[in-house]
């Protein structure tokens, strides 16, 4: 692929698990990728792990919950590349006390969640639309969950029912309604925004447990971030298969 038809992408929260396979799933189609993270040396290490098996990463330092950080990236990026095609805004984080009811979840736990997880996004975003609006066609892809919900989190047969863990899953349902918000914005320009689930997959953030492995779980995010033509907006989605909201 030549550099006039390089595609540049940016993963947040990339140094592991989900992000740092998604890099390494789109650098392998010949995407020049941006591997984010909030700390210098482990972003480092990991983009030239990754480097080191001739795929083509670039390390950029990246705290989604420091506005500094986020402006600073996006200059960074600007002054390497001049445009971003595809943002995976994969940052997140879950904090809820395993046992504890919804009503006794300490608000500090709201807080640090949501400004993660929704308040990151959004900011990172906003910083970097102007590179995206410089892309013949732009992708915005959030990391989702299907813990975010509503319809299935109200229905006792759904297979999530029990899985109260509030804060997180709250957030991950205002993230959805910022993708349609924004994708409603966005409607009729070359940038697409949809929300993806990657499905129950073995991290540390799930302590080990899940269904898929690693590679599948970034397997939804890279599908909806190389997609051509015509196609979805203000979507919600696992493996291309709509999800209730």
């Amino acid at each position: 692929m030549n550099q006039a038809q390089e595609k540049i992408a940016l993963v947040t929260g990339a140094t592991r698990g989900i992000g740092l396979e998604t890099v390494r799933q789109l650098a392998q189609e010949g995407v020049r990728t941006l591997l984010a993270g909030r700390d210098d040396e482990r972003t480092a290490k990991a983009a030239q792990e990754l480097q080191d098996e001739g795929l083509p990463v670039e390390a950029l330092t990246l705290d989604v919950t420091d506005g500094a950080s986020i402006a600073a990236a996006a200059d960074e990026v600007a002054r390497r590349h001049g445009r971003l095609d595809i943002l995976i805004n994969n940052a997140g984080i879950a904090r809820d006390e395993i046992g504890k009811k919804p009503s006794e979840q300490l608000l500090d736990t709201w807080r640090e969640t949501f400004d993660t997880n929704l308040f990151g996004v959004v900011a990172t975003t906003q910083a970097f639309l102007p590179l995206l609006g410089k892309a013949p066609a732009a992708r915005i892809v959030n990391v989702s969950s299907i813990l975010g919900s509503l319809a299935l989190h109200s229905d006792p047969a759904s297979p999530i029912y029990d899985f109260k863990i509030p804060a997180y899953n709250a957030s991950k349902s205002a993230l959805n309604a910022w993708t349609v918000n924004l994708a409603h914005e966005l409607r009729g320009t070359p940038i697409t925004v949809n929300a993806v689930h990657p499905g129950y997959v073995r991290t540390d953030m799930n302590k080990g447990e899940g269904e898929l492995e690693v590679a599948d779980g970034a397997r939804s995010s890279v599908q909806m971030a190389l997609h051509d033509g015509d196609h979805a907006n203000g979507s919600f989605t696992h493996l291309g298969e709509a999800l209730p909201w």
